[in-house]
């Protein structure tokens, strides 16, 4: 048997690459970890660390007509010093975060696969350490393009990302987290060197102007950044895959779109989604019974048939024509509606229709105590505005059972979550929780700003004093090979399908509170962001004057008589613990003598809830009688809660008793104090200050 010890290893193929990002170091590592992967790099942005890692099959997926890419953000608490919350203490399902910055990475990477690429892609960004100072978002898709770029996927990056902050009205690139705190914009852009890729932002009302500037200030840095990462691809990027391509066979297709063609532009002709769908059955049925013979296989390619002779009908229509399959202008709003207190138990409610897109939005208020808790390893830990996003199948016309919500629910909640933030009043001016609830009764295209709309009405139902009106809408593009555009106002269901972008703006009529930017092509030009921010400025100041200030011209004086009412003020911290009593006693008397709920922060700020205006006035009056201090000569009714030989305790407040001195219970001499009193008396007690002892002295005598 051998005592020979291994010798410590060593990493060949070890590589590290220094850049100086916003002022911060930023080290791309290869070599090391993941070896197996196709493409793998350990990014370390200041104190921050991620694992990128990009993998992809050897043979593509049969049947399906999609790239089937998948992008994980993993979190690992550990990674900010935490251990997970619940029972099994181990990272469960994705964080909320998690799912929108999966998202985030996800965007600006697809567009930029070959387009009959059918191979699995998974990429694995998994979040080990890190810097509140340094973006963990922001490395992980530098890190997933620079993983995919050395890889052998065929991949048509990179591409770069930037924060951008604006503190004190300048633009700041990746700020750190205590100039996050004050920034009035919360930008994420992704580009490649000639063009922007996607757009995220959440904003207090920032103008068009600084948030085309902040844009094209992202642009510039990034294009910086891609010169770092070309200079890696050079030095150590594989030679890409071979793939056999998926593309459906050309001369079927031109067959079966010359067969076709002008019974599906009279299908598509129609702004009624039911028409169109009913119109394309019979469609499909004479292409299958006329091509089946010559091509067998054509059944399990229909779906992806029927999309690109739609896609390229509508495409047409939209570059030549300049039609829209509903007959509107390119610049022309879908016929508008909107509706307040459908539902009249609900605490707030608010319907908007745009089309045959309907979103019924309901508020729900309650006790601040009812904000969501969160376990992530940022340095947020509760939310008070949730806002969630449903979309059933009987929304698309589809037979198909409810299910959690997915990616894209979340992250439809979380963009109108963003867009409405920014008007809420502070918890001082309100103090509840808020809860939204979007459900999409019926979907045809920008689901989300619909969301943003009811919003906006389901809030000032409710009788949130919000600051401004809030109004979502969506921009569409359409490109040609020669270079030329045009963009057209809220996309419906089929432009959304067969364009170029979504790009949606949320904002009030002084500035934009949300950008979600999505892409098929390779970029936008400066002269088209331009022309989308332009356009849905226009569109929002329209709906929110005619369609949403029409409905409700303001939010409600007050709140639903359903809702709870809620009284918030402040008491010495030191008063918490009477508040409260021991083991609670005193804080439950009041809960249950006066029916309202009650809760208690460190700092000494109390909120009472109650479901009438006289069950919170009592508790806050019992409250008050505990904190306050006795007024010398003041008189109190209280409660004989002990009897002594030398006098009686009386409860003058929930949880405060005095003593009376048996001299002073009665204007005579007593012998005995139980032969005036009794447990239980209710008597009127006068507070004479404090004794020679400094003990508080009362008196029953006196206060006659």
């Amino acid at each position: 048997m051998s005592n020979a010890i291994s010798s410590p290893m060593e990493f060949k193929n070890y590589k590290a690459f220094h850049y100086t990002y916003a002022g911060r170091e930023l080290v791309i590592e290869t070599g090391k970890l993941a070896g197996l992967a196709n493409g793998s790099v350990l990014v370390r942005y200041g104190e921050t660390a991620i694992l990128c890692c990009a993998t992809a099959s050897a043979k593509p997926r049969e049947g399906i007509d999609f790239l089937p890419l998948s992008v994980d953000y993993d979190e690992r608490m550990y990674a900010a010093g935490k251990i997970p919350g619940g029972y099994l203490k181990r990272e469960g399902k994705p964080s909320e975060k998690a799912v929108l910055t999966s998202r985030v990475i996800d965007r600006p990477i697809r567009p930029l696969f070959p387009k009959d690429l059918r191979n699995d892609v998974a990429l694995t960004l998994t979040v080990m350490s890190v810097d509140p100072d340094c973006s963990p978002e922001i490395a992980a898709m530098i890190g997933a393009s620079t993983a995919l770029a050395i890889s052998d996927i065929p991949w048509n990056g990179p591409i770069g990302g930037a924060y951008i902050g604006l503190v004190d009205g300048k633009l700041v690139l990746n700020p750190t987290e205590a100039e996050q705190k004050k920034s009035d914009l919360q930008l994420t852009v992704a580009a490649s060197t000639e063009k922007v890729v996607m757009i995220e932002a959440g904003a207090n009302e920032v103008d068009d102007d600084t948030m085309y500037e902040a844009i094209m200030f992202a642009h510039r840095e990034i294009k910086d950044l891609l010169v770092f990462i070309h200079a890696i691809i050079d030095e150590i990027g594989k030679p890409k895959f071979s793939y056999p391509s998926c593309e459906l066979d050309h001369d079927m297709f031109d067959k079966v779109f010359a067969f076709c063609e002008k019974d599906m532009m009279e299908a598509l002709d129609t702004d009624d989604k039911n028409v169109r769908d009913e119109k394309v059955v019979p469609i499909t049925d004479a292409i299958l019974e006329k091509f089946s013979e010559e091509y067998p296989e054509i059944g399990s390619m229909m779906d992806e048939l029927i999309y690109k002779i739609q896609k390229k009908i509508v495409r047409r229509w939209l570059l030549v024509d300049k039609k829209r399959v509903d007959g509107r202008r390119m610049d022309q709003i879908r016929p508008l509606g909107s509706e307040v207190g459908l539902l009249p138990r609900a605490h707030g409610s608010g319907l908007f229709t745009r089309g045959q897109t309907q979103v019924l939005t309901v508020a729900t208020l309650g006790m601040l105590s009812e904000a969501q808790m969160l376990d992530g390893i940022d340095s947020e830990t509760e939310k008070r505005y949730m806002h969630h996003y449903n979309m059933p199948g009987f929304s698309t016309g589809e037979a198909k059972p409810s299910r959690s919500p997915g990616r894209r629910e979340i992250g439809h909640g979380a963009l109108a979550e963003r867009s409405l933030v920014p008007v809420l009043p502070s918890p001082e001016e309100f103090p509840y929780a808020i809860r939204l609830v979007s459900d999409v009764v019926s979907s045809n295209g920008s689901t989300s700003q619909g969301s943003v709309c009811g919003s906006t009405l389901a809030l000032m139902d409710a009788g949130v004093p919000i600051k401004a009106p809030v109004a979502g809408i969506s921009c569409g593009l359409i490109t040609a090979e020669d270079g030329s555009w045009d963009t057209m106002l809220d996309i419906q269901g089929l432009e959304d399908f067969y364009g170029d972008m979504d790009f949606k703006v949320a904002g009030t009529h002084k500035g934009i509170t949300s950008i979600q930017m999505d892409l098929k092509v390779d970029g936008l030009t400066p002269e088209i962001i331009k022309a989308a921010l332009t356009q849905t400025h226009i569109g929002r100041d329209y709906i929110i004057d005619e369609v949403l200030l029409k409905a409700i011209p303001a939010p409600r004086a007050e709140v639903s008589k359903y809702a709870p009412k809620m009284t918030s003020f402040k008491i010495d911290p030191d008063k918490i613990r009477e508040v409260i009593g021991k083991g609670g006693s005193v804080i439950q008397k009041i809960v249950a003598e006066s029916g309202a709920k009650v809760d208690i922060d460190d700092d000494g700020i109390i909120c009472i809830a109650a479901v009438n205006g006289e069950s919170a006035a009592k508790a806050k009056a019992m409250i008050d009688a505990i904190v306050f201090e006795p007024e010398v000569g003041a008189v109190y009714t209280g409660k004989v809660t002990g009897i002594k030989e030398f006098g009686c305790f009386v409860e003058y407040a929930p949880g405060k008793e005095g003593m009376v001195h048996i001299s002073k219970i009665a204007p005579k001499r007593i012998e005995k104090v139980e032969d005036v009193l009794a447990l239980g008396d209710v008597v009127k007690v006068k507070y004479m200050g404090l004794d020679k002892k400094g003990r508080m002295d009362f008196s029953i005598k006196d206060a006659e």
